[in-house]
C-alpha cells in the first residue's frame, strides 16, 4: 500500500513538524548528556510531548553518562527491552526495571 499523495503545501508542513520533532529529541539528548535532565524526568515528559514519545529507547540510553552504545544495548537485553521500542511502547513493567537500574 502506497502512502497518500500529498499537496506541497502538506508536504512543506509535514517536514516542519518532522524538523521540529527531531530538534526537540536532539535538545533532550544533550540535556540527558548534561545531566539537565534525568531519564525519570524524561520517561515522564514522554507521557505528554508526542515528539518524545516517538524517541527510542536506545538513543535516550546513549544519551546519559558513561553510557555508550555496548553498554546501552547490554543494558536492554537485561531489561528485555527490544532495540527498536521506542518510549511510548515500554510496557509499565519495563519502565519500572529501566528506572530501577538507574536509580
Amino acid at each position: 500500500m502506497s502512502p497518500p499523495t500529498l499537496s506541497v503545501e502538506q508536504r512543506r508542513v509535514a517536514g516542519e513538524r518532522a524538523l521540529a520533532a527531531r530538534r526537540v529529541r536532539a535538545e533532550v539528548r544533550v540535556a540527558l548528556k548534561s545531566r539537565e535532565l534525568s531519564l525519570t524526568m524524561l520517561l515522564a515528559r514522554s507521557e505528554d510531548d508526542p515528539a518524545l514519545a516517538r524517541m527510542k529507547v536506545i538513543e535516550a540510553l546513549e544519551s546519559l553518562p558513561a553510557i555508550g552504545p555496548t553498554k546501552a544495548q547490554a543494558i536492554m537485553t537485561r531489561l528485555g527491552i527490544s532495540p527498536s521500542r521506542r518510549l511510548k511502547g515500554l510496557g509499565t513493567h519495563q519502565r519500572a526495571a529501566l528506572l530501577k537500574a538507574f536509580a
